[in-house]
């Protein structure tokens, strides 16, 4: 029985797939996917009804998801004239964001399924969390997608806006908390900007942070997962 975290698939069936095999996920085991299975790489909805089989797998909600479930509401609507008329400022700004991000392999395959699936597809998206509170020997972790926008330590997890726990990204600098270890995806290790981060590409640990995007179909990047248990890390390679 072990317990993983992993995030940030994006569309990556095939290294997902590797992944698991990779630490020998079995139904004892628990996996945390700290957001972004949709968009940019070739099978995001794949690896969505691949998870939605799975009993063991708790996935926190990301920014893609979001977007995702914002762009839904609206795409699955009947056209009409009064669904035309209703196309407002918002709704266009975030269609376009959702397509500037990748959006465009999640509905090539999403509109491929039939429409009873693709309505199971959103109400499985939108039972997502945003963040989940474990314990593992002894230690106290906080599982989420991004950062915590605007922090204060005396701030509760539940008082952070939407956008703080999907958007914003962690000061790697600052240790949040004391006792607490903040795992986080959505900022690729690739990318992160600190005298600390000595491996780019890889799982950064730091201030009691751990960064566990590494920037899968990235150039330079790969498919990250840690195991809680003895925090050993396990990487798969972009495939070529």
């Amino acid at each position: 029985m072990s317990t993983y975290i992993s995030s940030d698939f994006h569309g990556y069936y095939n290294e997902y797939m590797q992944m698991l095999e990779k630490i020998q996920f079995s139904e004892d085991d628990t996996l945390y996917i700290l957001g972004d299975i949709l968009d940019r790489g070739p099978h995001p909805i794949k690896i969505m009804l691949d998870l939605m089989n799975r009993n063991n797998v708790i996935i926190i909600a990301g920014n893609h998801c979001v977007m995702a479930c914002e762009c839904f509401k609206f795409l699955l609507r009947e056209i009409t004239e009064k669904s035309v008329a209703d196309i407002d400022k918002d709704t266009i700004e975030k269609l376009l964001n959702w397509h500037q991000n990748g959006s465009a392999t999640t509905l090539d395959e999403f509109y491929k399924l039939s429409k009873e699936k693709q309505r199971e597809v959103v109400e499985f998206i939108q039972d997502f969390e945003l963040y989940e509170e474990i314990q593992m020997n002894g230690q106290d972790f906080l599982l989420l997608h991004a950062g915590l926008g605007n922090f204060r330590p005396e701030k509760e997890i539940w008082e952070y806006e939407l956008d703080e726990l999907v958007w914003e990204r962690p000061d790697y600098d600052v240790p949040y908390y004391d006792n607490k270890i903040v795992i986080t995806g959505h900022t690729p290790t690739l990318f992160i900007d600190s005298k600390a981060n000595t491996r780019p590409g890889y799982i950064f640990k730091t201030n009691n942070h751990i960064a566990i995007d590494c920037g899968c179909g990235i150039p330079g990047g790969r498919l990250g997962c840690i195991r809680l248990e003895d925090m050993q890390e396990f990487y798969v390679e972009n495939e070529k």
